[in-house]
């Protein structure tokens, strides 16, 4: 059982949350002007519904961001092929974009409503859900909470706790296993995350690997390609995908490097597109010529650098391209997920920071499909190594499209751990008028 100081604990966060209430609208307001909030649908973040609620067993699934909306959506399409209504809500403008192109009307998307008891309230009176599945690491005690009291079960999926999490989780003992004793079940990506899970109090805890592998791979506008390569032609790409400050400019210094050797065309894909305006300055400051997907520029002979400055195209980005740099590894920490220059057919490079997908960056290294630098100049030396030696740079391929089909299974190991909760919700459903989508 939690102590009494855990419980004074999620009180005064209670308190506290609603106390400040008020005054987080002036924020929305900011993430809004910023592109991050979107201003028409901000009373959702109240938990003031925008939408109806269908008819029948409803399962609310959470996924904070892009990656997440990615990695659960095999999952809800197959409760949704069940017969069960789904909500699905996100918490950034780009994860909503991908959730209507990738789900369109099979569910019903709403932003996350902030974590102050008011607004999860509003928002659990009105949905009614039945089932609550969390995506990866989103922990908000408030909204747990709440579920908790009134009894809906709540499943973490492709559960992941980083290494910065865990230790400020461990430093509160009590509060985590009061919190954690909340969750029905969790269904981690690892056996390391799993056990982190049970230190922190949540039980049962099962382990499935990454939902992200058994996703389908990134698509792309078939025309944009073919246009694109036509530009291209004979000249040799690699690939900075999910950049973060600082790694932009390691790509201009690779390319500046090598391009006098290999009329090089470099692609850098920024993680946080808002930012291109100065990473443009910045790479035309250096001399280079940038073409940015947002203008249409075509890829002459004499461009530089292509910049991928748009949302929900990385498969086309990764597509004209067979070696990617996979960013925040180098300067920031974390790393960002490898899977999809896998799966796409690239040779993986990454710096060493990957603490968020070690075991996948594992895989990976293992099977000879991804190697590590550790600054700028052993990326250069990667990059001109792989793009002439094309032994080595299929090898890499190979092993990479290997590693990904060795790693699939998570989406079956997942729904067989979600059977007890989904099946009274299908015989539920088969009982009342079945929604369309």
């Amino acid at each position: 059982m939690s102590s009494l100081r855990a419980r004074f604990a999620l009180s005064s966060y209670r308190w506290i949350g609603t106390a400040i209430y008020p005054l987080v609208w002036s924020y929305l307001a900011i993430r809004a002007a910023k592109g991050k909030e979107d201003p028409t649908r901000r009373r959702e973040r109240y938990g003031y519904a925008s939408a109806p609620r269908p008819q029948g067993p409803l399962v609310w699934f959470h996924a904070a961001s892009v990656g997440e909306t990615t990695a659960v959506t095999p999952l809800i399409k197959e409760i949704r092929r069940r017969g069960i209504a789904v909500v699905l809500t996100t918490g950034t403008t780009t994860s909503a974009r991908v959730a209507v192109e990738r789900l369109g009307s099979a569910v019903v998307h709403q932003y996350v409503p902030l974590d102050f008891k008011p607004a999860v309230s509003r928002f659990l009176d009105y949905w009614e859900p039945d089932l609550a599945i969390i995506a990866e690491s989103e922990i908000w005690p408030m909204t747990i909470v709440e579920l908790g009291s009134r009894h809906i079960p709540q499943v973490l999926v492709n559960g992941r706790l980083s290494d910065r999490t865990f230790a400020r989780w461990k430093k509160r003992p009590s509060l985590a296993e009061a919190l954690f004793e909340n969750l029905a079940l969790v269904i981690a990506q690892s056996d390391v995350d799993a056990e982190r899970f049970r230190t922190l109090g949540a039980l049962p805890v099962m382990v499935s690997g990454n939902l992200k592998v058994d996703t389908d791979a990134p698509p792309h506008d078939p025309k944009a390609l073919k246009e694109y390569r036509q530009q291209i032609g004979a000249r040799k790409t690699w690939a900075a995908i999910s950049t973060f400050e600082g790694e932009e400019n390691a790509a201009a210094t690779v390319h500046r490097a090598l391009k006098d050797r290999t009329g090089l065309l470099t692609i850098v894909v920024p993680r946080h597109p808002e930012r291109c305006d100065a990473i443009e300055a910045a790479l035309v400051a250096k001399g280079l010529k940038v073409a940015r997907r947002t203008r249409n520029d075509p890829l002459t002979p004499d461009v530089d650098i292509f910049l991928g400055d748009t949302i929900g195209e990385m498969g086309l980005y990764l597509r004209l391209t067979e070696v990617a740099f996979v960013g925040r590894s180098l300067f920031a920490e974390g790393g960002q997920n490898p899977l999809e220059p896998a799966m796409l057919g690239c040779a993986v490079l990454s710096g060493g920071n990957v603490q968020n997908f070690r075991e996948t960056y594992q895989m990976l290294a293992k099977n000879g499909s991804a190697k590590i630098v550790r600054d700028v100049e052993m990326l250069a030396k990667g990059v001109n190594y792989l793009l002439g030696n094309d032994d080595m740079r299929r090898s890499m391929i190979d092993a990479g499209l290997e590693s990904v089909q060795q790693m699939r299974g998570a989406l079956t190991a997942t729904i067989k751990g979600l059977e007890p909760y989904i099946n009274p919700l299908v015989v539920k459903a088969r009982l009342e008028p079945r929604v369309e989508g």
